[in-house]
């Protein structure tokens, strides 16, 4: 890995009622890349109008040691992090032509689940595809038409601007940056330093199979993702999945699209492919076997469909994310 010329400059914004967890979460990333490699030492800065204390929105008190008011000469990155008290952050124009000032400074811009709202508000979004927390994709949607937001992704770049979903998407987003910066081997030592073993990529989706079942106030749906995970080498189809949980074709399709939005075989295809997610991260077995175990005719066609889902092939997910059991001696 080559050293870089000058330590890079991250600047995190700090505002009354911030989530703490937006903020230390990708900190402890960049803090950790230069414990595991002194090449890869990042100087973060924790940025606020004025210097001194600030309450985060759990109660616990962040201290930022530079002014907004004075912006850099240059900056690497700038992150903004949201939190409970975005609505008086929004309402502070102060604040946002700080934010706009030292966009301008920075090489690359990013957000921590709502803390797009303060980019957008900004005006550092518009035409640009972006994502949030998908409790709030709706309102950032409405409030600033000229941003497209994607609900479903856990994080997007879109040329120098970044956005990331929830909380813990902060922390995927944080290591793509270090990947971005210093390559794989570190973001994944980082990783495994941090317990975050799996080191999601940004188009993966913010909700797994049992995730979206938790919006569903029909219980058939759970019974369905049962019988598809009991046995999904049955290579399922909508009719067998109707007919196991006794209901017609046309009223299952019905009730998925109005609980979940999605029709029955795109389920069947999230869930198997779920499950393929797990035995390629958990287990030796060959993609073949993993094929044929998640209902698939071929290998090849399995990997068709799981590097069309996830834009990358099996093997090289197995690769980026397995996670290999330590094997205890026998005495």
């Amino acid at each position: 890995m080559p050293p870089m010329k000058t330590t890079p400059s991250i600047a995190i914004v700090l505002f009354d009622g911030v989530d703490v967890l937006d903020v230390t979460g990708p900190a402890s990333v960049f803090a950790a890349a230069g414990q595991h490699d002194a090449r890869a030492r990042y100087k973060l800065r924790m940025c606020a109008m004025a210097i001194g204390p600030v309450r985060s929105d759990s109660g616990v008190v962040l201290h930022a040691d530079a002014s907004l008011r004075r912006a850099p000469t240059s900056l690497q990155t700038l992150l903004v992090p949201g939190g409970s008290g975005l609505k008086t952050a929004l309402q502070d124009p102060a604040l946002l032509s700080a934010i706009r000032r030292w966009a301008a400074r920075a090489e690359r811009v990013v957000s921590v689940c709502t803390g797009a709202f303060l980019l957008a508000e900004a005006g550092l979004l518009d035409g640009k595809r972006v994502t949030t927390h998908w409790r709030h994709a709706a309102e950032l949607a409405r409030r600033y038409p000229r941003v497209q937001v994607d609900s479903d992704a856990i994080f997007i770049q879109q040329g120098s601007v970044w956005t990331s979903a929830g909380v813990t998407s902060g922390l995927d987003l944080a290591l793509a940056l270090l990947e971005a910066d210093h390559g794989q081997t570190l973001a994944l030592e980082v990783a495994r330093g941090l317990v975050f073993y799996l080191k999601r990529p940004g188009g993966q989706s913010q909700f797994s199979v049992p995730l979206q079942l938790q919006s569903a106030q029909q219980p058939v749906l759970e019974r369905a993702r049962r019988a598809i995970l009991a046995h999904p080498e049955k290579a399922w189809t909508v009719a067998m999945l109707a007919e196991q949980v006794h209901m017609s074709e046309r009223h299952l399709r019905r009730l998925f699209q109005q609980e979940l939005n999605i029709g029955p075989r795109r389920f069947i295809e999230d869930a198997t492919l779920e499950l393929a997610q797990r035995l390629l991260s958990d287990s030796e077995a060959q993609v073949s076997e993993i094929a044929r175990r998640c209902g698939y005719g071929s290998a090849s066609a399995f990997i068709r469909r799981f590097e069309t889902h996830f834009g990358v092939s099996p093997t090289a997910y197995r690769a980026r994310f397995q996670v290999r059991a330590t094997r205890q001696k026998k005495a």
